[in-house]
């Protein structure tokens, strides 16, 4: 089935599919200047918006997300990376036999974990502390001048990081002949395929500011989430500061460890960092943004 102006392509429960059709629909979305232009692209430096995506990306690329394995294990989904040939990919960390193990989602452990099991909730990206990108060092003509390593800061430092500005740098650039944004598009359409339709506008609801309602609209009008999911009702639970420092990390075994102790009672739920927490947008205010569509 397809949907939207941009002809996204969903299951028949109206989650959007996994494959390269939708991942080249992202990319048009986030490069076209038709349903977001201007100021409401998100603040930036010169350039960052002339092949990059739209502001809220970032924030949709740093989110993961929690399901219940058919077996009663808790699942932690989110895009890791790999030093290996420097890509991203979308990602299932599970505790094993021998500890916490991380499976590509497109991979045979990654798809047997995924079935039958049941979706819990989802948790903000962490836009201070480290970065999934370790030992990195990009080059100053790399992502318009944004470099990785800038981002990966210690746990507790309050400044600019971790995951969210790590893809603010990656997703400078999405153009087909950028790999490492590649690698991004295609791990983000897997994630959001393996935790429902819900995922990426409540992500976009975390913020009031940077013209987020604008680009969850565009998201909505072009397909890649439905009306409905961007208006449930739902209202963000605090992380609570024991388990920030090891979220804060970006490391998958961490974060898994991390929301295996949350309540995930009464799913879903979403998980917000407390500095941030009161930029929530409530189902009244999304119902005023998306109005007329």
């Amino acid at each position: 089935m397809s949907r939207g102006s941009f002809q996204f392509q969903t299951a028949a429960n109206g989650d959007l599919a996994d494959g390269p059709d939708n991942v080249e629909a992202l990319r048009r979305l986030w490069l076209s200047r038709t349903l977001i232009r201007g100021a409401d692209l998100g603040p930036g430096d010169s350039g960052d918006f002339d092949y990059g995506a739209w502001h809220v990306s970032c924030h949709l690329a740093g989110a993961g997300g929690v399901r219940r394995s058919a077996d009663g294990r808790i699942l932690w989904l989110e895009i890791s990376y790999t030093p290996d040939n420097d890509e991203y990919f979308g990602s299932v960390s599970v505790m094993g036999p021998r500890g916490c193990e991380t499976s590509r989602l497109d991979s045979a452990q990654g798809r047997a974990l995924l079935r039958s099991s049941t979706l819990l909730g989802f948790v903000e990206g962490n836009s201070t502390g480290r970065t999934s990108s370790r030992g990195v060092d990009d080059s100053r003509d790399r992502f318009n001048g944004w470099r990785r390593q800038d981002f990966d800061r210690p746990v507790g430092s309050s400044s600019e990081g971790g995951k969210v500005w790590e893809h603010w740098c990656t997703l400078r650039d999405i153009r087909p002949s950028a790999p490492i944004a590649s690698s991004v598009l295609g791990a983000y359409v897997s994630l959001v395929a393996a935790l429902g339709d819900r995922f990426a506008p409540t992500v976009a609801r975390g913020r009031r500011q940077y013209a987020h309602p604008r680009q969850l609209r565009a998201l909505v009008e072009a397909g890649f989430t439905s009306k409905e999911s961007a208006l449930w009702d739902a209202m963000p639970s605090t992380i609570p500061d024991e388990t920030e420092s090891q979220l804060l990390e970006a490391d998958p075994c961490r974060a898994l460890e991390a929301v295996a102790t949350l309540d995930w009672s009464d799913p879903p739920r979403y998980y917000m960092f407390g500095r941030r927490a009161d930029s929530w947008s409530r189902s009244s205010d999304v119902r005023g943004d998306l109005a007329g569509l």
